[in-house]
């Protein structure tokens, strides 16, 4: 069995959050979702939970972190070329979403990211190991 690995985000506006990542192309399992909660399909093993503020606090035994304020977590996603980059980058403003830093780009590998609208981090990745110095 492959294993899975379920990241849990606390939203504070779930239609807006479901309507920023659609707009980056990812779908939701219909199975999973509620008024309070969403499964984002990021592939056939990683999923991400967008989870009410009401609901987040459910599951975790500790305050929510203000993602505006303080990182909580950095997510990080591979992506196929450079221009898988900066194109999901680039639906990631058009969306609502802005740019935290500028992309870095170390030959063998080049990266970029963006903040959804809730404040957490998401680095997008692209990595050449054929590239990547002894």
């Amino acid at each position: 069995m492959t294993q899975q690995i379920f990241i849990n985000l606390a939203v504070r506006d779930l239609p807006r959050s479901v309507q920023f990542f659609t707009q980056l192309g990812f779908s939701f399992n219909p199975r999973f979702t509620d008024e309070n909660a969403t499964c984002m399909i990021v592939s056939d093993s990683i999923y991400v939970m967008l989870l009410t503020h009401a609901r987040f606090s459910d599951f975790a035994p500790k305050a929510i972190c203000n993602s505006q304020e303080a990182n909580e977590v950095l997510i990080c996603l591979s992506c196929e070329s450079r221009e898988a980059v900066d194109s999901q980058v680039a639906k990631a403003v058009s969306a609502g979403g802005s740019i935290y830093r500028q992309p870095e780009d170390h030959g063998f590998m080049y990266g970029h990211g963006f903040t959804d609208p809730d404040g957490h981090v998401w680095e997008l990745v692209y990595m050449d190991i054929s590239q990547m110095p002894d």
